[in-house]
């Protein structure tokens, strides 16, 4: 078994891919075989990697061309894929290196964001957006006494939402992400449907304001690679599409023009 690693120095410079052979076994997540190449071949190999439990979404990257969790990814299961999970065409920053899908594994780094070294990418412009768009709870009214009681449904379509762990897989693969800097990108407008739809915050339609811009709710062209690549199954392109209908049907609104 063969992995094909992007290697690159301080700030991506100087690149090329380096090939480590290791051997097959079940059970083994790509992670998991990073951590032994980096042991037992090259002690420099750089990548990002935390709670190795699918949870922190730290050790995103493009594994076969398709953004995922190398801790959740077993090595076995990419031997059998066909195609790119039926994704839309995503500029890749390293798509010009050939290799055999049926007997090497290529990893890179994450699309759309500044590479540091190796697989490790710079996350400043991803929690830039998340951030500009104010993701904390703003509470309707005093703190009661006791807590804020919710609907069973409630919950359940916040769920939805709130298993997002930034890891950016959806940003990395979205087209639009990748033409247009100003565009918060899927996990930051999911984040601001998920406060709007909560029935313990504040009512007053600044949430879905926030975003209503040509460059906002507007600018997705809904192609939907944001849930497929999704490793908590969030569906991004579903609260958009909301979120544009429930501002469409406001008294007098109307969609942004685009530049």
């Amino acid at each position: 078994m063969k992995l094909k690693i992007f290697r690159s120095g301080n700030g991506g410079s100087d690149t090329h891919y380096d090939v480590f052979t290791l051997p097959e076994r079940p059970g083994l997540s790509v992670l998991s075989a990073l951590a032994e190449i980096k042991q037992q071949f090259d002690e420099t190999l750089t990548f990002r990697y935390s709670c190795r439990g699918a949870v922190c979404g730290t050790c995103g990257m493009l594994i076969n061309k398709v953004p995922r969790l190398a801790c959740r990814t077993q090595v076995s299961s990419l031997f059998h894929e066909t195609g790119q999970a039926g994704l839309a065409p995503f500029p890749e920053q390293h798509n010009a290196v050939p290799w055999d899908p049926q007997s090497e594994v290529l990893l890179e780094p994450l699309p759309n964001l500044p590479v540091i070294r190796d697989l490790v990418v710079d996350m400043s412009e991803f929690f830039r957006h998340y951030r500009l768009l104010g993701p904390v709870f703003i509470p309707a009214g005093p703190a009661p006494d006791n807590e804020r009681p919710m609907d069973p449904t409630a919950v359940k379509e916040l769920e939805v939402y709130t298993n997002c762990i930034l890891c950016a897989a959806c940003f990395s693969a979205c087209p639009v992400s990748a033409e247009n800097p100003r565009y918060p990108g899927p996990a930051a407008l999911a984040k601001i449907y998920r406060f709007h739809i909560d029935p313990r915050e504040s009512r007053d339609g600044s949430r879905l304001l926030s975003a209503d811009s040509p460059d906002g709710w507007w600018a997705c062209r809904f192609y939907s690679n944001c849930a497929k690549v999704c490793p908590k199954s969030v569906t991004p392109n579903v609260a958009i599409g909301k979120a544009r209908k429930e501002l469409s049907s406001l008294p007098g609104h109307r969609e942004p023009e685009r530049e």
